[in-house]
């Protein structure tokens, strides 16, 4: 009777134990973060669909941990990879890969997609693509497929205290409005026309975000569009950034912060943070020296003028030190300038963050 006692006491003992890791393992785990949008925040989803707007061929992922392409848009980490770094969690994995699974869930998802943009019209060149609609509607899925496993009041309370990000816009002017002279868009709307309705447009996306849960969601505003080496090789005179381009983002980027502040006052909470990528952008832009870079005028991988005609593939030029790059292909930065970018939103000013960077929203909701 004894032994059996003794050996009941030391069973319960070894599962309060195990309860108590368990507990403490929840309370100490990062918590979750969702990604949303387009081709700088993509981490892969586009290497499982039928389109040519894919990151999976050397030498995308160069500098990534396995040396090897990974779908992301980057000689190696994107932003959302240094936004997990910061939460102290794994990177998130593409919503479409047959790995998120499990407690894979909990640490979150990507759902981004290469190649749209706010608008179901950007990217039609692209084919098949994960829309901005369907981003959404795979959100809704995974939550139920996170309540099978942990039950709905539970999967609330993590997509509630979730990091969300999302970025998109920047192909909405430059694989629409602007893909084309005289395209359809441009046509339909003067370009201040144009970005009033894709602000409405945004808003019903980000109000649908909120509906599905999303209580602390960053938002990224477009980066200086007419900067980025594709615009200097197509539409450069003298080496300067496409002043169109540039017009279109110094509209955008402002209404976007103000709509922000608008749906924040009408939620009565501090839901969306701007992050003002175009300053950040600018910053190693307009003098790349003073962040390091040699150039930020040059893709490391491309070829043509700037080498910013066409893809980065394993035929392009490639530059041998990817840190001294801003951009590492005609449209996206290198691993090194999305660090910066991360830093700023981890502890930039508010000319970079509204209303609040990173740290203190983190450092806020750690309290409550």
């Amino acid at each position: 009777m004894m032994a059996t006692t003794s050996t009941t006491i030391f069973s319960l003992g070894v599962l309060v134990l195990a309860i108590g890791m368990l507990v403490s393992h929840a309370e100490a785990a990062p918590r979750a973060f969702f990604v949303f949008g387009d081709s700088l925040v993509d981490n892969g989803n586009n290497n499982y669909l039928a389109t040519t707007a894919r990151a999976d061929a050397p030498p995308y992922g160069i500098d990534y941990p396995t040396h090897r392409p990974t779908g992301r848009f980057s000689n190696g980490f994107n932003i959302p990879d240094f936004i997990s770094q910061a939460l102290g969690a794994e990177s998130t994995l593409p919503y479409l890969s047959p790995e998120l699974d499990g407690e894979k869930l909990l640490v979150g998802a990507n759902f981004a997609s290469a190649g749209i943009g706010i608008l179901n019209d950007t990217g039609i060149q692209f084919v098949n693509i994960i829309r901005m609609f369907q981003q959404l509607n795979y959100f809704e899925q995974y939550q139920r497929r996170v309540a099978a496993l942990i039950g709905a009041e539970q999967t609330e309370d993590l997509v509630n205290r979730a990091l969300v990000l999302i970025t998109c816009g920047g192909n909405d002017f430059v694989n629409n409005y602007y893909l084309v002279p005289f395209s359809a868009r441009s046509r339909q709307y003067s370009l201040p026309d144009y970005v009033k309705y894709l602000i409405s447009e945004y808003k019903k996306l980000l109000m649908r975000l909120y509906d599905l849960g999303a209580r602390r969601v960053l938002v990224t505003g477009t980066g200086p569009l007419g900067c980025v080496p594709a615009e200097l090789a197509q539409r450069s005179t003298n080496g300067g950034c496409s002043q169109e381009l540039q017009r279109a983002a110094s509209l955008f980027n402002p209404q976007l912060t103000q709509m922000l502040s608008d749906l924040n006052s009408e939620y009565g909470s501090d839901v969306f943070i701007a992050a003002n990528t175009q300053t950040s952008n600018s910053d190693f832009i307009s003098n790349p020296q003073a962040y390091g870079f040699v150039t930020s005028k040059v893709a490391c991988c491309g070829q043509g003028p700037y080498n910013g005609i066409g893809l980065c593939t394993p035929a392009s030029n490639l530059c041998p030190n990817r840190d001294e790059y801003a951009f590492w292909d005609p449209f996206h930065p290198s691993e090194r300038a999305n660090s910066y970018i991360v830093r700023q939103i981890l502890s930039g000013s508010t000319d970079y963050m509204s209303p609040m960077n990173l740290s203190t929203i983190l450092a806020l909701d750690s309290r409550t």
